[in-house]
């Protein structure tokens, strides 16, 4: 019910059955991070107005919407599925003008997560298993190649993180756990069911 209050608040649409499996062997099927697992969250990690926040496989655009709106920061959607990128620009559209956007800004990209051109200010990255762990790489890849043109603090938040994430993240990138959030009431059944906030070091 949560979701449902929080898309009404947002003036947003981003509940309802989720994606059917991607034509794209290497991309995943959408599903929404749940708005209970994001205030979790955010109630710890907290972002500042500086921040330039991206979601990579943002779908409908719930977690980039729900950033803004927490933070006022200026966030990112990058989705590959045409009709998913279509709800997001609707969402978009209602969100502005419903008088959401009152600082930053809040945009979408419809390409391939690896073909994203980081701007030297995105600094904090999002992932809820999008894609395949080679596709991974190869945005971590970017981000560091990003990193090393422009030096600054970027952090990656991994939700419901797959085995193969975590163990690259940590075995081959300078990036390192600062924190993990576990779901309250979902962690003990699933521990999956947690954020790992990792920082470049």
């Amino acid at each position: 019910m949560i979701d449902y209050k929080y898309d009404k608040l947002l003036s947003i649409k981003t509940t309802g059955d989720c994606e059917g499996p991607s034509a794209h062997v290497h991309y995943h099927r959408y599903e929404p991070t749940p708005y209970a697992a994001l205030e979790q969250l955010f109630s710890r990690y907290r972002l500042s107005k500086s921040d330039c926040f991206v979601d990579m496989g943002c779908g409908k655009g719930r977690v980039a919407f729900f950033a803004h709106h927490l933070f006022q920061v200026s966030a990112t959607g990058v989705e590959m599925n045409p009709s998913l990128y279509e709800s997001a620009l609707k969402n978009q559209a209602s969100y502005i003008k419903n008088g959401k956007l009152k600082a930053g800004i809040v945009n979408f990209r419809r390409l391939l997560a690896q073909e994203y051109d980081i701007h030297p200010s995105d600094n904090v990255f999002f992932f809820f298993n999008p894609f395949s762990v080679q596709i991974f790489m190869n945005v971590i890849h970017h981000i560091g190649l990003s990193v090393a043109q422009t030096p600054r603090k970027v952090d990656l938040i991994l939700y419901y993180p797959s085995i193969e994430y975590v163990h690259y993240v940590i075995n081959y990138t300078p990036f390192q756990l600062i924190d993990e959030v576990r779901v309250d009431f979902l962690y003990e059944k699933n521990d999956h069911e947690r954020f790992l906030i990792f920082r470049w070091c």
